[in-house]
């Protein structure tokens, strides 16, 4: 165990495989996240989603308050994909993607999303040590998305909307916490105070030393 002697609470990082959803519990014939090798301690709860078909940086933790101070707060934190997509993508979609683009949400409505960072990455296996893909050959871009959004399947539904479907979708990092050398089904754990810093979000009440 390698929480700190002040705290109560765990917390862990794990590389989520596709074909996984990220629960503990669910009605549906699912493959849960209680199937990855690892004993976690009772409470643990997934820090935010990746969907069924996403892969890469899950965060789990016995605290229920680390939802709030990194999803719901005033402060943004910054969120980056590794994203596989149908096609070559051109400079002007590139800026297109940076720029903001309209999709449609359930209900009929729009969503516009803020600018963010892309960029194309050039050889992503080998930079990011992932496993290759199936179909290599087939015409295609990797691109490294960058934001503070995370709404309605936002970056799946960006790329499509600019003509580009998503065939792989890897988070690699939540602010400085990286996936790194991690595999597909691996677990670590952190300290709270390394867990908090990596992730640039405040003290808990306990931590705060006395005068």
């Amino acid at each position: 165990m390698m929480e700190t002697a002040t705290s109560p609470y765990r917390y862990f990082a794990v590389y989520k495989p596709r074909d996984m959803v990220s629960q503990f519990v669910s009605p549906d014939q699912v493959r849960l996240l209680g199937a990855l090798d690892y004993d976690f301690p009772e409470g643990i709860h997934a820090v935010g989603r990746l969907d069924k078909d996403s892969e890469g940086l899950l965060l789990l933790t016995t605290n229920k308050k680390v939802t709030r101070l990194l999803f719901e707060g005033d402060i943004p934190h910054k969120r980056s994909y590794l994203v596989r997509v149908k096609n070559k993508v051109s400079p002007e979609t590139l800026e297109q993607l940076r720029s903001g683009i309209s999709f449609r949400i359930k209900g009929g409505d729009y969503y516009n999303t803020g600018t963010c960072e892309v960029h194309i990455v050039e050889d992503a296996e080998k930079s990011f040590g992932i496993a290759p893909d199936i179909m290599p050959h087939l015409p295609h871009s990797w691109l490294l998305i960058t934001l503070t959004e995370g709404k309605y399947h936002q970056v799946r539904k960006m790329v499509s909307a600019v003509y580009h479907p998503c065939r792989r979708l890897i988070r690699v990092s939540i602010e400085d916490l990286l996936l790194g050398d991690m595999q597909p089904g691996e677990v670590r754990e952190f300290s709270e105070e390394m867990f908090f810093r990596l992730l640039h979000i405040g003290t808990l009440p306990h931590e705060k030393t006395a005068i």
